[in-house]
């Protein structure tokens, strides 16, 4: 059994999914880069649904939060299908060469005993190049989807085309009766793409989501997502520092969390502006945007919590 579960075990809110878990759906996307130029200031969604694009939270008025929205990313209240005048859109962000170049795999150490590391501790998967902004409202979980195979795999990309595709993959694999992507579709399309095994997970204490998160980090390589904004918008973790090495054991707290919010330089009335790509959060101001998910109308298959979408050890 892998380590990463044998930490979930214990707290008994493992969900394993079979599709991706990003909610997205006719509601306005609320928080998402666009084409066309407009209003800098995004605004929020409803339930775990993201739009027919990708995780984001949308509100029928700027500024104001659609009652029992949810869903990641940038989205909009379910079953609501937004109006033109609904949205605010975002000038596309431009990045120079439309990929970066390749960089260099690291082998994995064939030492079979992981070694543990003395004193406080830091890890941080993310290099220049890997963060890539949602092109528009609705693909946030497609630039999530991005930014985590950047952080995983040797070859970058930031391309528009690949964004829309991971997005109507996780769209597709979300099974939303409000055509969106969910945090399902999320996880689904990760282990579609090979980058997995991932999981849906639930936690009810936001200090053990974070030791949670930081242990998977530790053990796999892997970036963490996570479902934000009560299940309206899509982050990726993509370090942390704590005041020990997650291998020595359980007995750690997570001091710092290495964020990409896609919808970055922008931000939400709502829930406040997006952090600066590869920002060392503390605690405390993560737990701003990233917050408990009460069970409402989308079932994801887990019990209220904070949600993370989790990389697992191959079993």
């Amino acid at each position: 059994m892998s380590r990463v579960l044998a930490v979930l075990l214990p707290l008994l809110l493992v969900a394993a999914l079979a599709g991706c878990t990003v909610s997205g759906g006719a509601a306005p996307p609320s928080q998402a880069v666009g084409d066309a130029p407009a209003a800098a200031v995004a605004q929020s969604s409803t339930e775990d649904e993201q739009g027919p694009g990708g995780t984001g939270s949308g509100a029928a008025e700027p500024g104001a939060e659609a009652p029992g929205a949810e869903a990641p990313g940038a989205a909009v209240p379910e079953g609501v299908v937004p109006a033109a005048s609904d949205r605010v859109w975002l000038p596309a962000p431009t990045y120079g060469p439309p990929t970066a170049p390749p960089r260099e795999a690291v082998a994995p150490s064939p030492d079979p005993t992981p070694e543990v590391e003395d004193g406080p501790f830091a890890m941080n998967l993310y290099r220049k190049g890997d963060f890539v902004a949602q092109y528009t409202f609705e693909w946030c979980v497609g630039a999530s989807l991005q930014m985590m195979r950047n952080l995983t795999d040797a070859k970058v990309t930031r391309s528009r085309a690949t964004q829309q595709d991971y997005w109507e993959l996780a769209r597709d694999l979300s099974d939303s009766p409000f055509g969106g992507a969910n945090p399902r579709g999320w996880t689904a399309a990760l282990n579609d793409l090979g980058y997995g095994p991932y999981t849906l997970v639930s936690i009810p204490r936001y200090e053990d989501a974070l030791r949670v998160a930081a242990t998977a980090i530790r053990d796999t390589d892997r970036p963490v997502g996570l479902v934000m904004w009560r299940g309206r918008h899509a982050w990726v973790m993509s370090g942390f520092t704590s005041d020990a090495d997650p291998r020595a054991g359980d007995d750690f707290e997570v001091t710092g969390i290495r964020v990409l919010d896609p919808l970055y330089p922008h931000g939400s009335s709502v829930w406040g502006a997006a952090p600066k790509p590869n920002s060392l959060l503390t605690p405390a101001k993560l737990g701003r945007q990233f917050v408990f998910r009460e069970r409402r109308r989308v079932n994801l298959g887990v019990p209220p919590g904070y949600l993370l979408i989790l990389p697992t050890d191959a079993a």
